[in-house]
């Protein structure tokens, strides 16, 4: 062998061996329908939370934003509206408080989940897109390949995390969904949900939806996928997009 060959096939050792490792890492999932649910064509979706058998709704556009309580049949049981000027993005559940951020307004608003009235407001630099509890804190989105996290009662910065996919950075991340340790975030303008490790940023899977769009019969350019939320008692995932007229109840799962 030339001497000069060792260092060009040992850099194509590490390449292919740097690829295999990526592959292997980043899983490829599609979803598997379970379930079909009525879901309000006019709903602009901007974020979804289930808890305890209550779907919750957070809806966008402005002087149509609302906070909503929905049944599986698409009945809305409570609907609460935002100011006109406020454009209503995402939503999540923290103890008895429901926190729903506006898009470009930088402000949190807060919500008794049991009466839908307002137990205050936050202000917050940038956009809002997608919020989801841990456990511990809250993870934001802004449209942007950054998650930020969030102390869930003051609302403060705590740290952030810029999120890659096959090491480039992965921006447009929407709503959110947090899950046994892992973030769940439609990605805007795409049939995908990708799954994050929040220590990492990292993309550990990324998750083909474009099934849904094809059984929903959705053709309106704006109303992408968009809502993720998940039931803990059946390990199935509730998913619709804006301007959708079905939630799915789906699984993940290999393909």
């Amino acid at each position: 062998m030339r001497p000069w060959l060792t260092p060009v096939l040992a850099a194509v050792a590490l390449a292919l061996l740097a690829f295999g490792c990526r592959g292997q890492s980043t899983e490829r999932l599609g979803v598997e329908i379970v379930a079909q649910h009525a879901h309000d064509p006019q709903a602009f979706t901007q974020g979804l939370v289930w808890h305890e058998g209550t779907l919750y709704e957070s809806t966008g556009l402005l002087g149509r934003s609302s906070l909503r309580e929905v049944r599986l049949d698409g009945t809305v049981l409570r609907k609460r509206d935002l100011a006109p000027n406020a454009f209503g993005e995402g939503l999540e559940l923290v103890g008895d408080e429901l926190l729903q951020l506006t898009w470009q307004n930088g402000v949190l608003l807060r919500y008794d989940a049991t009466t839908f009235e307002p137990t205050g407001t936050q202000r917050y630099a940038g956009e809002g897109w997608g919020l989801c509890f841990d456990g511990a804190a809250l993870w934001m989105s802004d449209g942007s390949a950054k998650l930020t996290k969030r102390d869930p009662v003051t609302f403060e910065v705590e740290g952030s995390v810029d999120v890659s996919r096959d090491g480039k950075a992965l921006p447009m991340l929407n709503e959110l969904e947090c899950v046994a340790g892992s973030v769940y975030a439609n990605v805007w303008t795409t049939d995908e949900i990708v799954r994050i490790d929040p220590k990492s940023g990292k993309v550990t899977a990324v998750i083909d939806a474009s099934e849904l769009r094809r059984v929903a019969g959705v053709t309106d350019r704006d109303a992408v996928l968009n809502g993720i939320a998940y039931d803990e008692a059946s390990g199935n995932f509730l998913v619709t997009g804006k301007l959708w007229p079905v939630l799915f109840e789906v699984r993940f799962v290999g393909r």
